[in-house]
């Protein structure tokens, strides 16, 4: 018995010997076995088709619909301005009195002359009438008869231009007061009580311009209107109904109007000199925002692009030579640096011509994290509060 317990201690602690190597050569293996690094989050967009209008932001001028310059009708002595400079006048309203005595003279004078004419035509007719009865009983000659017919006629006639010279006596008298031939604002006076006026062209009174709806003359390219053109007919755009199509205003500092605009017409002529076309849209102005001559930018629809692609501009990477470039997340979680043609800008990003498909993660943000052999995820990328701002800003 006293020799086979030291046999045993000796197997015994072989074995633990055996069992802590083992133990120690597996966690040197862990140990040497390279770490499964963790995938880089970038901020990613799911690129998908869409349909968006075709617009240009062109450069315009504010005119008004209607235009007047206030002329007298009559010449005369202006006793009296009767509007408020830069006040808003209706159609009809007096604006200047001119002295009105002598038209006053005229009107009496011309219905005492018609009062005569008609006393006269009552006894030609009188006269004519005796004739007559007696030319029936055959006492009366037929030339006397005649000439007291032909003596009515004329008293008819003199009648007739009495009442034309009373008419147009009392029209003078009428446009004594100068009154607004278009409703609209009116502009500054452009003479003073006590001027004298005439009936020529050259006394303009003063000026009204109606500006509620106002007109936006703004020019494009022929070119570019030329361009616009073979897309519709080639089918790359699809045309905007003219007598719909809607525009809109922004101001200097780069503000929307609020009141949206229609297109009226577009100049069938290429300006000689300049290479321009002229459009011009009708926008209302209810508030009065909008003067004539105000610069502003004019935004029209002039089509529409089925299955568009676009992408936030600072997606966008440009190499050397000023290639557009696209970092595209693929399912593996690689990255490809694609190039691609990029195109016009619209409200929420650039348009992508070539190189892109619909349903690819393009990478937005997240640049500096971007390193060779490393695993990326996408993270949905959202806009900044601020850059939305300035979007809804520019309309």
């Amino acid at each position: 018995m006293s020799l086979r317990f030291p046999f045993l201690r000796r197997c015994a602690a072989v074995c633990l010997v055996v069992l802590v190597a083992g133990c120690n050569d597996e966690k040197t293996a862990a140990d040497a076995a390279p770490r499964q690094a963790p995938a880089i989050e970038l901020g990613t967009v799911l690129v998908k088709t869409e349909t968006l209008a075709v617009t240009n932001n062109l450069p315009g001028r504010i005119a008004p619909t209607r235009i007047a310059e206030v002329r007298a009708r009559v010449p005369g002595i202006v006793v009296q301005r009767v509007f408020q400079q830069g006040s808003i006048v209706k159609q009809g309203d007096v604006l200047y009195r001119i002295d009105p005595a002598p038209f006053q003279v005229r009107v009496e004078s011309a219905a005492a002359t018609l009062k005569r004419a008609e006393a006269a035509q009552l006894q030609a007719r009188q006269q004519a009438d005796r004739i007559a009865e007696l030319r029936a009983r055959n006492v009366a000659s037929t030339q006397q008869n005649e000439s007291a017919t032909a003596a009515l006629a004329q008293a008819d006639a003199d009648v007739a231009g009495a009442r034309a010279g009373l008419a147009s006596a009392q029209l003078d008298l009428e446009y004594s007061e100068v009154k607004a031939p278009i409703s609209g604002r009116i502009g500054r006076a452009l003479i003073t009580e006590g001027a004298l006026v005439g009936s020529g062209a050259a006394d303009n009174l003063a000026t009204i311009q109606q500006l509620d709806p106002v007109y936006a003359d703004f020019t494009q390219s022929a070119g570019d209107l030329l361009a616009l053109r073979r897309a519709l007919k080639r089918g790359a755009l699809s045309s905007s109904d003219p007598e719909t199509a809607n525009v809109r205003l922004l101001f200097d500092d780069g503000s929307a109007y609020k009141h949206a605009g229609q297109l009226l017409f577009s100049e069938a002529t290429v300006d000689a000199t300049t290479g321009q076309v002229t459009l011009r849209g009708e926008f209302p102005n209810p508030d009065g925002d909008l003067l004539p001559g105000l610069y502003v930018r004019v935004v029209i629809e002039q089509g529409m692009q089925a299955n568009a692609l676009t992408v936030p501009q600072q997606a966008i990477q440009r190499n050397g030579n000023g290639q557009a470039q696209l970092y595209i997340l693929n399912a593996d979680g690689s990255l490809e640096l694609r190039p691609v043609t990029a195109g016009r800008v619209v409200e929420h990003g650039l348009v992508i011509n070539e190189g892109l498909k619909a349903g690819e993660q393009v990478v937005v943000e997240g640049f500096q994290k971007i390193r060779p052999g490393a695993r990326f995820t996408g993270k949905p990328w959202q806009r900044s509060a601020a850059a939305a701002a300035d979007a809804d800003k520019r309309g």
